[in-house]
C-alpha cells in the first residue's frame, strides 16, 4: 500500500531530481544523465546498471553511457562490494571537490586560451605601433592595447580564484558543512 507520506517523499525527491536534470547543462551533460545522477544521489548504496535501468526505465546502454559520462566528470565512482559480480557505481559524496575539479579544469582552459590570444594580439599591435601610423589609427591601437592589458589583469585575478579552489583555501573564506 502506498501512503500519503510515501507519496510526499517521492514527490520531494522527484522535484530535486528534476531540478538537477535541468541544471546539468552547466556540466555539459544531457538532462537524462542529470536524472541518472539525481536518482543515484538518493540511493542508500551503490547501484548496478540493471538497478539504474529498472529505476529510470531506460536502456542499459543509456545507463552505461550516462555512468561513463558521470565518471569522466568525477561525479560518480565505481565501487567494490564483496560477493557482487556486477559493476557497482555510486555518487561521490564530496560535492565541494566535484565542483572544484570540474570548474577549475574548465576555468584554467578558458583562462589559458584567452590569455594566449591577448598576448599574441598585444605583440601584433605593438608591432603596428613601431610603424608609422596616423594619429587616429594609433589611438585605436592604444585603446585596444589598454583593453587587452585589462583583460590580462582579469585573467591573472581569475587564476588566483582558481588557486583558492584548488588549494581549498576558499574554505577559509567560505565555510562548508564538512569543515574541511
Amino acid at each position: 500500500m502506498y501512503s500519503l507520506q510515501d507519496s510526499r517523499v517521492e514527490n520531494a525527491r522527484e522535484r530535486v531530481i528534476d531540478s538537477i536534470s535541468k541544471n546539468m547543462d552547466i556540466y555539459s551533460v544531457t538532462p537524462s544523465v542529470g536524472r541518472l545522477y539525481g536518482a543515484m544521489f538518493f540511493e542508500k548504496g551503490p547501484m548496478t546498471l540493471d538497478d539504474m535501468k529498472d529505476k529510470l526505465q531506460m536502456s542499459k546502454t543509456s545507463m552505461s553511457t550516462g555512468v561513463r559520462t558521470l565518471i569522466d566528470l568525477n561525479m560518480v565512482e565505481k565501487v567494490w562490494k564483496k560477493g557482487e559480480r556486477k559493476d557497482l557505481y555510486e555518487v561521490k559524496s564530496d560535492w565541494y571537490q566535484t565542483f572544484t575539479d570540474f570548474f577549475c579544469i574548465h576555468w584554467r582552459k578558458g583562462i589559458e586560451m584567452n590569455r594566449d590570444a591577448c598576448k599574441e594580439s598585444i605583440a601584433e599591435l605593438l608591432a603596428v605601433l613601431e610603424e608609422e601610423v596616423v594619429h587616429e589609427e594609433r589611438k585605436v591601437v592604444e585603446d585596444d592595447l589598454d583593453k587587452m592589458s585589462y583583460a590580462l589583469g582579469y585573467y591573472e585575478w581569475l587564476n588566483q580564484v582558481v588557486d583558492l579552489f584548488e588549494s581549498r583555501k576558499i574554505f577559509d573564506v567560505i565555510d562548508n558543512e564538512e569543515k574541511l
